[in-house]
């Protein structure tokens, strides 16, 4: 055995081997220590420095994140900016353009461009933007932030829509994320690393099949640590990472104090080997291993905290590890917080609203109900407008602090804007639904102090229930989005609770709507036109132009049911645009003393740049400005009358001829034609068909005869279809007739057999 080995080593007395003994044991014993002291302690660097390279990544997610939020702000400034939407709204290139120059500089960003919703793009000249049509798709799938990629250059990237007052476009500022951009983000963080961004193909095989957020070491002679995570993309193909590295070499280094601190230990124990060996082998490892535990545990995400004792470097070390613990799980809490919560009320978010809805309906029991209800701010937009963005803060501030107030058995949320969301779980199967939705109703219709100022608040409310309305919290969102929707149609301050129905109509409705941009894009309208005859001259007058939608599949579709839709949306703008044009172009070639007349929608007609659009259409075509006659409905002057009035009076001033349509159908007509000095009032079909009964139609017709006659005004008939009511709108006075008597809307091509045939027999075709 070794002792009886020792005698050979010739010392010279028994207390001396057995000094040797215990220094050769104690030798062994604190080799192995140190040994495993040093993989633990390379193990626990590799752990922290796999934490700092996490927590790092979490700091460049949330600066970039930071900076797209500072950059859509910029954008959205402009965005909102009056001048700035007219010219997108009339093309004008060149403003637009030198706004994005004027943006680009104030917002210190590498460029910026306007997308259209036909595909179209304006940018501020530098030409650092990349192909319309890979960016097209996240803009109008609503995203608002990502990496775009131009060139072999990735650049952070923000959206702001562009509504005038319905969606136009979109600005979209970029900044580049270069070398430089990556090496500063990366001296931002808590150690020394390397920051790029990478497209997932540009990646080496062991890093792009890592999972998103992992933690890896390269193969080979690289000794780095890298962290890769996904970036959110607006921009389609890209797939961008962010690749963090850290030099593993580094982060051990600093740990080379803690082992020639355990060396110095271990040569003082050989000194005093005999007295103390293993008091002091004990002393030593004790606290070692309980680092040690500490670390392993902390690695697995475990409480780790160690017993500080005594002041030595063993104890400072205990008191550095707790609190770096400490540290991490701060910051790692802060992250969390506001990575789920509103910034701006300190509601939770849309992302830890779908994780309460998801753990409410897990727990829910077989009788419990559960509702969801989207809320959308009644005229929230005006708040801004009128009083400013500071007020409007304050509205959803005080709306937040009221609904926690008064809805205490709810889970309230703020999904942006103006939108917020409440989660009512655990409802009685007897409790009456329409109550509940009649407090949340009530909590948003009140009047709200601002700062002085009175806002009256109100909101539209979309509800969905489970299980009946969906038992998964996707499918109950999306049924309390329908159901919102379709609250805000039937008018402000009401609610409506989902039903089976909404989902086909959205269906449809979302299929229609992508048809009619198709339709927009491929010019798939056609203008039908229906004559208008002078009772007086015995002659046509013109003709009233009216758009037909040739539907490839489903046959020629009703304007009254593709016209809705396309002033719900927007589209609307294009197409009435192109109606005026085609109309004044067509009516180019026909005789000089026939007019067209085109309807204007509300909304077009609010639309900044209207009178530009008509001298545009009038100058390119060359119509002369006396043959168009534009046909309003009172509803235009609902929003803005002085507005309304003095455009109307742009127009007069240079010969277009201005209709009201549908006269004696709304409440105002009278104090309207008092207001404004029209040159046609068209009588409503409705009054029309009334005049072969008994009734007071003719005593109607009469009176609006008269009174258009004594306002200097001409009278037009619409929905003629006998003679007999011809007869009695001769005798009554009315000037000009349409309607299916004298023939239905034919396409552009028969107009000019109509001509022929009205010329041969105007008497006939008059009195028929």
């Amino acid at each position: 055995m070794f002792l009886d080995r020792l005698p050979s080593l010739r010392f010279g007395t028994l207390r001396l081997r057995i000094a040797v003994l215990f220094t050769i044991l104690f030798a062994l014993v604190m080799s192995v220590v140190m040994i495993l002291v040093s993989q633990s302690i390379e193990r626990f660097g590799e752990r922290a420095a796999s934490g700092d390279l996490a927590a790092n990544a979490k700091v460049v997610d949330e600066i970039l994140d930071l900076r797209a939020q500072q950059m859509r702000a910029s954008a959205e400034v402009l965005s909102r900016d009056f001048g700035f939407r007219e010219a997108v709204a009339t093309g004008d290139s060149a403003t637009i353009a030198s706004a994005l120059r004027s943006l680009r500089a104030r917002a210190k960003s590498g460029s910026a461009f306007v997308v259209g919703l036909d595909g179209s793009m304006v940018d501020d000249g530098s030409g650092r933007h990349p192909p319309v049509d890979t960016i097209w798709g996240p803009l109008d799938d609503g995203n608002q932030k990502g990496l775009m990629r131009y060139g072999d250059e990735f650049a952070l990237a923000a959206s702001s829509p562009i509504e005038v007052p319905d969606l136009v476009g979109w600005l979209v500022v970029t900044q580049p994320l270069g070398a430089r951009e990556m090496d500063r983000l990366a001296k931002l963080g808590a150690v020394d690393m390397q920051a790029r961004v990478a497209s997932q193909s540009d990646l080496p095989d062991w890093a792009a099949k890592s999972a998103d957020g992992q933690i890896v070491e390269a193969p080979g002679q690289d000794d780095g640590l890298y962290h890769v995570s996904r970036l959110p993309a607006l921009q389609d193909g890209i797939e961008p990472r962010l690749v963090l590295q850290h030099s593993l070499t580094e982060a051990l280094a600093q740990y080379a104090s803690l082992r020639y601190l355990l060396a110095a230990v271990i040569a003082a124990g050989l000194a005093l080997v005999i007295a103390l060996g293993f008091r002091i082998a004990g002393s030593i490892t004790r606290p070692l291993n309980r680092l040690d535990i500490a670390v392993r545990k902390f690695a697995r995400g475990e409480d780790a905290t160690l017993a500080v004792e005594g002041e030595d470097e063993i104890g400072r070390l205990a008191t550095n590890f707790n609190g770096m613990v400490q540290a991490i799980a701060e910051r790692e809490r802060e992250i969390i917080h506001v990575g789920l919560h509103d910034g701006l009320t300190g509601l939770p978010n849309r992302k830890l609203f779908v994780q309460q809805l998801d753990e409410a309906l897990s727990l829910r029991r077989d009788d419990d109900q559960i509702l969801v209800a989207y809320v959308d701010l009644d005229d929230f937009k005006v708040v801004n407008d009128t009083m400013g963005h500071p007020a409007g803060d304050a509205l959803l501030r005080e709306t937040a602090v009221h609904l926690r107030k008064h809805l205490p058995q709810a889970k309230v949320a703020r999904f942006g804007g103006d939108e917020f969301a409440v989660l009512v779980k655990g409802i009685d199967p007897d409790q009456n639904l329409t109550a509940l939705a009649d407090e949340i109703q009530a909590c948003f219709e009140r009047p709200v102090d601002l700062g002085g100022h009175q806002a009256v608040s109100s909101a539209s409310i979309g509800i969905a229930v489970a299980p009946g309305d969906g038992a998964d919290g996707i499918t109950l969102m999306k049924h309390a989005d329908l159901a919102l929707y379709r609250a805000k149609r039937d008018g402000k301050a009401n609610h409506h609770f989902f039903e089976p129905s909404l989902d086909e109509q959205a269906r449809r409705r979302r299929e229609m709507e992508l048809d009619l941009r198709l339709a927009i894009r491929d010019g798939g309208f056609e203008l039908y036109f229906q004559p208008l005859y002078d009772l007086r001259a015995d002659r046509l007058q013109g003709f009233e132009a009216l758009i037909r939608w040739p539907h490839p599949t489903k046959g020629m579709v009703s304007p009254g049911e593709f016209i809705p839709l396309a002033e719900e949306t927007g589209l609307i703008l294009p197409i009435g645009e192109w109606v005026l044009r085609e109309a004044c172009r067509i009516a180019r070639a026909w005789p000089d003393n026939l007019s067209v007349a085109v309807n204007i929608s509300p909304k077009q007609f609010l639309a900044p740049g209207l009178a530009t659009t008509i001298m545009q259409a009038l100058t390119a075509t060359g119509l002369s400005p006396e043959r168009l006659e534009l046909e309003i409905t009172e509803s235009v002057f609902i929003a803005n009358v002085e507005k309304t009035l003095g455009t109307l009076h742009s127009l007069r001033d240079v010969g277009v001829r201005i209709a009201l349509d549908d006269f004696g159908t709304g409440y105002s007509s009278l104090s309207y034609l008092r207001s404004f000095p029209f040159d046609k009032v068209k009588i409503d079909r409705s009054f029309v068909q009334d005049l072969a009964q008994e009734g007071n139609a003719h005593a109607v017709i009469r009176a609006i005869t008269t009174l258009a006659e004594a306002l200097g005004m001409d009278t037009l008939a619409e929905g003629v279809e006998l003679p007999e009511q011809l007869e009695i709108l001769r005798r009554e006075g009315c000037q000009y007739i349409q309607g299916y008597l004298l023939s239905e809307p034919i396409p552009s091509a028969g107009v000019n057999e109509l001509f022929d045939e009205m010329a041969a027999k105007p008497r006939q075709r008059a009195t028929a």
